[in-house]
Parts: structure tokens; C-alpha cells; sequence
């Protein structure tokens, strides 16, 4: 399947996203069709990669937007990069992260049976450059057709840092409890 993003106005934050998927019938040709209707889509965070430049796409969050994105994505997870391959079909990096705690999730993206660390999927634009490495990230962004799609992902202690200074200057827009 492929994702293009089509917005109505340009400037707009409304966007319908349609997503067809052919099937072979036994005497036909016929396609499935999904779609999302989302209001609070960002540009940055647009599956289409043609239409923004990697520079935006791929900028690291500043410190409101990390504290907005603990509020309002669908995930909110800290762990660990474990690998990242390519998504040739969707023009995409599929990062492999095992989350050490999951803060929050509005779907079963982050499942496990251990106890310690539960594994799961985000996906980014391929030109982003992900590559794994040590160190444990705060993961944060949207699921789309039910994939998850990275927002922000500062390193865990910075995020730690920037939050206990919002808190002390009770300029946090959500509580998190944050180890």
C-alpha cells in the first residue's frame, strides 16, 4: 500500500489521508480503501515526503514542543533503539525500540511478555537518517492507519532535564511521572 496526504487549503491543519490496497479476486481486480480525517496532523509529520523538506521533517523538537508532545501524542514511551530497517513501500525507517516503560499508549503498540521490557515499531521518513545506538530516548508521536509514527525523541535525560525545569517554573502543560 501506499499513504499520500492530500490537505484541503494550503496552511490548513485538516487533512484526509486515504490508503488503497489492491487484492486479486478470482475474476476481478478490486482495491480496499481506508481512510483517516485528522484536525491535528502537523506538517513535520506528513507521510508524504515530497511535499516537505527533510530539514523539517527531521529537526529535533525544541523544549515546549517536547512538553506539548508528552500531552498530546498517542504514545508517550521510553526505551531503547534496538535496530532500524528500511520500509522501502512506504519510503520509511522502521525503528525497533524496546520500551523500558510505556507512559502511555491509545494503542497495543508496545506489547511484550517480559516483564522488564515490552518491543514495538515507529515510523519515520527514511531521509531522517535513524541509526541505533546506546542510550535510552523518550519516543513520543501519532498512530497512523495503525502504525506509529515518530514526533519528538529527545535523549531520556534531556527530557528529564527539560521537565524539571518546566516544573519548577510551573510551566508544564501535563503532569508524567518521570523516574
Amino acid at each position: 500500500p501506499r499513504v499520500r496526504c492530500f490537505s484541503r487549503l494550503p496552511g490548513e491543519k485538516l487533512a484526509l489521508f486515504l490508503q488503497a490496497t489492491p487484492h486479486q479476486d478470482i475474476s476481478r481486480r478490486i482495491a480496499s480503501f481506508r481512510y483517516e480525517l485528522r484536525g491535528d496532523w502537523t506538517a513535520h509529520m506528513s507521510l508524504d515526503s515530497n511535499s516537505i523538506s527533510s530539514e523539517d521533517a527531521c529537526r529535533p523538537c525544541n523544549n515546549t514542543e517536547i512538553l506539548m508532545a508528552v500531552c498530546t501524542s498517542d504514545f508517550v514511551v521510553r526505551g531503547n533503539i534496538r535496530t532500524v530497517e528500511e520500509d522501502e513501500n512506504l519510503r520509511a525507517a522502521v525503528i525497533k525500540v524496546s520500551a523500558t516503560r510505556v507512559f502511555r499508549q491509545k494503542y497495543a503498540l508496545f506489547t511484550g511478555s517480559s516483564r522488564l521490557a515490552s518491543r514495538g515499531e515507529i515510523r519515520t521518513l527514511l531521509q531522517c537518517g535513524v541509526k541505533p545506538g546506546p542510550g535510552s530516548f523518550l519516543f513520543t508521536g501519532r498512530v497512523h492507519f495503525g502504525e506509529a509514527w515518530l514526533g519528538c525523541a529527545p535523549r531520556y535525560k534531556d527530557f528529564q532535564r527539560t521537565y524539571a525545569e518546566a516544573k519548577a517554573a510551573r510551566q508544564i502543560p501535563c503532569e508524567l511521572p518521570v523516574d
